[in-house]
């Protein structure tokens, strides 16, 4: 295994990725093949994506990988630990197909970690890992989320002020 930080510029703004995992995995390449920096890093826990700039960790695992029972693979542990640590933190569960494993997975880990601030990302190859991890690190980290926040502003009063039910609740009042 190998430890890597990744940097990728995005218009004017360097987003950090630090994560330790195989080095020739579909994602280094896809992300490497959009000319993203990759740097070494020591700090950063097996399958782990970070991007300090938005407050954005992705933990990736694959089902298929994982000893049964899932009980005694410390994936559990695993996970609690990094929703711990990371307060906006997304699992990438990596599955080609749709597997009885991997649907039990999924649901295992959707009952364990219900209610907690973990959201869960099914992907199937490195290219939907990479594109789902930069869409929401983007969309997460500043400028871009003061924009969608004023646009969601501009939105709820254009809604607010164009609705009937809105018009009918200022003549009632």
């Amino acid at each position: 295994h190998s430890v890597w930080k990744l940097a990728s510029r995005s218009q004017r703004h360097l987003y950090f990725l630090r994560y330790l995992f195989r080095q020739n995995h579909d994602t280094c390449r896809t992300l490497s093949a959009q000319q993203h920096r990759i740097r070494f890093s020591d700090s950063v826990e097996a399958g782990a994506f970070i991007f300090p700039r938005s407050g954005t960790a992705f933990l990736l695992v694959d089902p298929q990988h994982l000893p049964e029972p899932l009980e005694e693979s410390g994936l559990t542990e695993r996970i609690q630990k990094f929703v711990q640590v990371h307060r906006n933190c997304f699992l990438l569960l990596y599955s080609p197909f749709n597997g009885k494993k991997e649907l039990q997975v999924l649901s295992q880990i959707q009952h364990r970690f219900f209610g907690s601030n973990l959201k869960i990302l099914p992907v199937r190859n490195g290219a939907q890992i990479a594109k789902g991890m930069l869409t929401v690190a983007k969309a997460t980290s500043k400028p871009h989320v003061d924009r969608i926040r004023e646009r969601m502003s501009v939105a709820r009063a254009h809604v607010v002020d164009t609705s009937p039910v809105w018009e009918m609740l200022k003549d009632i009042f």
